[in-house]
C-alpha cells in the first residue's frame, strides 16, 4: 500500500553560532505512521524538532507538511496547519491550572474548548482531577500528561513528542507509550524523539539513528531491533 508522505524534510543544516549542530538531515514520515529518531544525548535530536517547528531555521533545503513549504513559517502557523510539538522538559504553565493549560494549546481552534477539553479528559482521568489544580504542583508524569493533552487541544494530524518518558518511573512510562500508541491507533501521526530507544522501537513503524548530527541509519522498527551495531550503541545488548 503507498503511504501519503506527511512530512518530507530535504537536507537540513543547522548551526548554533559556530557549532555545526544538523549535518544535511533528510527523512520521511508517512500518514499513520509512528516514526522514532535515536541517537545519543548531544546528537541533535531535539534540534531537529525545534527545527521542523519553526523554533529553529536550516540554512539550506526544505521542509515539506502536508506538501506545504513550512521551513520559512511562524511557529503559531506551523500549529495551525496540524503540527504540534510537545518539548522536552514539558514546559507546562507552572502558575496556571490544568484547564488553563489545556485552554492556552486550543487558541488555534475556532469554537468552543469543551469538546477537545472532554477528549483530554478520557485520555487523562487524572488530569480531570486535578483540573483545578496548578500545573507547577503536579507530579512530573502528570506534567507530561499535561503537555501531550495541551498538544492535543490544537486537534493536530502530526504530533511531536521530545523525551516523553524522561524522568519518569518505570510504571509511567509504559503507561505514556501505551497512550501513544492509541493516540496512533486513533489516526494521529506521531514523530517521537526518545532516548529509551528499545522502548520507542517496540511501539514505532520505522526508525533513524541520529550520530552527532547525521542520520546514520533508518529502517524498519524490526530491523533496527535486530541489528548489531545499533543493539550495541543503544540497546544495551
Amino acid at each position: 500500500m503507498k503511504r501519503n508522505i506527511m512530512l518530507d524534510v530535504k537536507n537540513m543544516n543547522v548551526y548554533y553560532g559556530n557549532i555545526y549542530a544538523i549535518k544535511d538531515v533528510g527523512f520521511q514520515v508517512n500518514q499513520g505512521e509512528i516514526v522514532t529518531l535515536i541517537g545519543a544525548n548531544g546528537a541533535g535530536k531535539s534540534t531537529i524538532l525545534k527545527t521542523i517547528s519553526g523554533l529553529l531555521h536550516s540554512k539550506t533545503g526544505s521542509i515539506s507538511f502536508l506538501e506545504q513549504e513550512i521551513s520559512a513559517a511562524q511557529p503559531h502557523n506551523i500549529v495551525k496547519q496540524g503540527l504540534a510539538h510537545v518539548p522536552e522538559g514539558r514546559r507546562v504553565f507552572a502558575r496556571m491550572s490544568v484547564t488553563e493549560n489545556l485552554e492556552m494549546g486550543s487558541y488555534t481552534q475556532s469554537g468552543g474548548v469543551g469538546e477537545g477539553m472532554a477528549d483530554v479528559f478520557a485520555r487523562f482521568p487524572r488530569l480531570k482531577e486535578r483540573q483545578k489544580q496548578l500545573a507547577g504542583t503536579l507530579s512530573g508524569g502528570e506534567q507530561q500528561m499535561l503537555a501531550m493533552g495541551r498538544a492535543l487541544m490544537s486537534k493536530p494530524k502530526l504530533l511531536m513528542l521530545d523525551e516523553p518518558s524522561m524522568g519518569l518511573a518505570p510504571l509511567l512510562v509504559e503507561q505514556i507509550f501505551e497512550i501513544i500508541q492509541e493516540l496512533n491507533q486513533g489516526g494521529t501521526t506521531i514523530l517521537l524523539v526518545e532516548q529509551n530507544a528499545r522502548m520507542a522501537l517496540s511501539i514505532a513503524h520505522r526508525g533513524y539513528v541520529l550520530e552527532t548530527g547525521k542520520i546514520i541509519a533508518g529502517a524498519s522498527a524490526q530491523e533496527l531491533l535486530g541489528d548489531d551495531t545499533v543493539k550495541k550503541a543503544y540497546l544495551g545488548g
